[in-house]
């Protein structure tokens, strides 16, 4: 059990995840959740305080509360996508985010997408020195990716139970996907719910993938690729059919990936060496045999 939790990864795939989290973070509250500073202006009777912020007594969010943090965690996110000091910034990240999340979730609706990369941000501090494109290989990392990865899938099985929990069997024949289609159905959703039964049939499916997602974990490798790359599908069709995107979760899902693969720098290194060796070489010919070169070539 021991050896499957620290299943060694290359040092490279964790620079890589570590890079897409940061880099997530610093996007996410820019754009995705930009709409928490505006509870800076927000009268402090209206704060509902979740369970966490109770049990740590955390301070009612103002002004000067929501922008410090918001400057702060945006200039660490930043630096800490480097891989630079990843313990003395990856742990300032988490405690900022999380505390994001706590004031963006305790005034009404709590979303559950961010499990993953909150599971993601608090592990990442431990998992090591990383560069990208290094293959040695890293217990620590492991841990770390295997951690995030049980986090993400726990958010699946968690719905599938609270679902259950709070629907009951109504949620599975009743009229579940239709009312979110009619709240928020896209052209494609609106043809879609027009098959008879064909929102009854997709709320079993659901259902069943969401309490079976745990045996992704045990797939074989070739298996959990397709597997996972089965619920990115999943996700694009539901941002195509009721606009519901679960971008946070998907950074997290990107801990089962061979991310070391992914080295955009290397990528455009070799792009550019064929023309600057082509400069070298036209440079390396004198200009008298240069000139008749030229004249052969036409």
């Amino acid at each position: 059990m021991t050896r499957w939790l620290t299943e060694p990864v290359p040092k490279g795939r964790i620079a890589a995840f570590r890079t897409l989290v940061y880099l997530f973070v610093a996007a996410d509250i820019t754009i995705f959740t930009g709409w928490v500073r505006a509870h800076a202006g927000v009268p402090g009777d209206l704060y509902r305080p979740l369970y966490l912020a109770r049990v740590l007594h955390l301070p009612v969010p103002t002004r000067v509360l929501v922008l410090t943090i918001f400057w702060t965690l945006l200039a660490a996110a930043l630096a800490a996508a480097t891989g630079r000091a990843h313990r003395l910034l990856g742990w300032p990240v988490f405690l900022l985010y999380l505390e994001w999340m706590i004031i963006a979730m305790s005034y009404g609706k709590v979303d559950h997408d961010r499990f993953g990369l909150l599971v993601a941000l608090a592990v990442l501090p431990t998992a090591g020195r990383a560069r990208h494109g290094d293959p040695t290989l890293t217990e620590r990392g492991g841990w770390a990716l295997r951690m995030t990865q049980f986090g993400a899938i726990a958010t699946y099985f968690l719905a599938a139970w609270a679902k259950l929990r709070f629907g009951g069997i109504a949620w599975l024949t009743g009229a579940t996907l239709t009312r979110a289609v009619v709240r928020r159905g896209t052209v494609l959703a609106d043809q879609l719910v027009k098959i008879p039964n064909l929102m009854v049939i997709s709320q079993f499916g659901i259902m069943a993938f969401e309490l079976l997602s745990p045996l992704i974990l045990f797939l074989p490798r070739k298996w959990q690729l397709r597997a996972v790359a089965a619920c990115y599908a999943f996700h694009v069709m539901v941002m195509a059919t009721i606009t519901i995107s679960f971008l946070p979760h998907q950074v997290a899902m990107a801990s089962f990936l061979p991310l070391e693969r992914v080295r955009p720098v290397e990528w455009v290194r070799r792009w550019r060496q064929p023309a600057a060796g082509g400069r070298i070489a036209q440079a390396a010919v004198p200009p008298g045999r240069r000139w008749r070169l030229r004249a052969t070539q036409r």
